[in-house]
């Protein structure tokens, strides 16, 4: 029996580190997660708030998920748009999910990322 998802596995072009470590943590405000030594060895990073996880994994012919994406819920969506877009992310609204406020943007490295919040957690 399925009883959550346990993380999200993103690539990422060897190097990009620390570029997806400002991003993450930095403009995300999620929290990098030490890596166990046998995996650290492989590079990347991982990443977790609020319950969701984000690995990032190193791919020598790396090519940014444009259409895959992780949806990350959010609480006070639009303010979390304007501090993406404070530090130059790109924020591309989308209102065809019912009963949601939702905008689509990109890591670092082109990953497509999806940011959503119910409706009806808004007061």
């Amino acid at each position: 029996m399925i009883t959550a998802v346990d993380h999200v596995q993103l690539a990422a072009p060897p190097g990009s580190e620390d570029e997806l470590r400002a991003y993450y943590v930095g403009v995300l405000g999620m929290t990098e997660l030490t890596k166990p030594p046998v995996l650290a060895a492989r590079g990347g990073c991982w990443f977790a708030a609020g319950g969701a996880a984000v690995h990032l994994g190193m791919e020598e012919d790396f090519r940014p998920a444009r259409k895959a994406h992780p949806g990350l819920r959010v609480t006070g969506i639009h303010a979390f748009a304007k501090q993406l877009q404070a530090h130059g992310a790109p924020v591309v609204w989308d209102y065809d999910l019912p009963g949601h406020e939702r905008f689509y943007s990109q890591d670092p490295v082109g990953n497509r990322l999806e940011f959503l919040e119910p409706l009806a957690v808004r007061g």
